[in-house]
């Protein structure tokens, strides 16, 4: 057992990359999971306890850390993702960051934007896509993944972060077949496979607004 335990409410959100490279990775983890009404009521501490007063909150042992992408970062160096050399190690994190600006212009969109800007959303969605298309491409012509030749922590953010857009636009891939191609492979993964017909999975919306 890893003794790891995270801490997150009951969907999906920025705690599932991690849970995509645990179960990648065939490591087991407890998910402690938060009702909103406990969260914001202060219940066990959680919040005024939280470094940043934000979940997820991810424990090994008596090590307790937070912030989604540090948690990718700390499991990756213990499970050999961050990249096999130096130059890998700086351009994984550039692609991460690269995710993360995608991740934030769909979280801007649906909680704040919404219907009213949809088709402003999605031409810039396709910008930030082809960027993701090229990068593929200029890797073994996308047969691989974003850095390399292994899955690095970068891969399973960016992996979280196309399904969550697929969930609202299930056809924005259609112009971009490398990405849809790497979609299709990582998701055929099989212990990946195997956490994604979890129960915890399937009854996790992504996020509480889809409920």
């Amino acid at each position: 057992m890893s003794g790891y335990t995270l801490t997150y409410f009951p969907l999906r959100g920025r705690a599932e990359a991690i849970r995509l490279l645990l179960g990648d990775q065939g490591v087991s983890w407890t998910d402690d999971e938060v009702q909103m009404q406990d969260w914001a009521a202060g219940i066990r501490d959680l919040k005024k306890n939280a470094v940043f007063g934000q979940l997820p909150r991810f424990q090994d042992g008596d090590f307790v850390l937070y912030q989604s992408c540090t948690i990718l970062r700390y499991l990756a160096r213990k499970y050999g993702l961050s990249g096999s050399n130096e130059r890998e190690i700086v351009i994984t994190e550039m692609m991460n960051d690269g995710v993360e600006d995608l991740r934030l212009k769909y979280y801007k969109f649906i909680f704040w934007d919404n219907e009213a800007n949809k088709e402003k959303f999605l031409e810039e969605l396709a910008i930030h896509l082809g960027y993701f298309e090229k990068i593929l491409s200029n890797n073994a012509n996308g047969t691989k993944f974003l850095v390399g030749d292994k899955m690095s922590y970068a891969d399973y953010n960016l992996l979280d972060t196309l399904q969550c857009i697929l969930d609202f636009s299930p056809t924005c891939l259609s112009g971009f077949p490398l990405l849809s191609g790497y979609v299709e492979r990582l998701l055929k993964r099989p212990k990946l496979s195997q956490y994604l017909k979890s129960e915890g999975r399937k009854r996790r919306p992504i996020i509480f607004k889809y409920t």
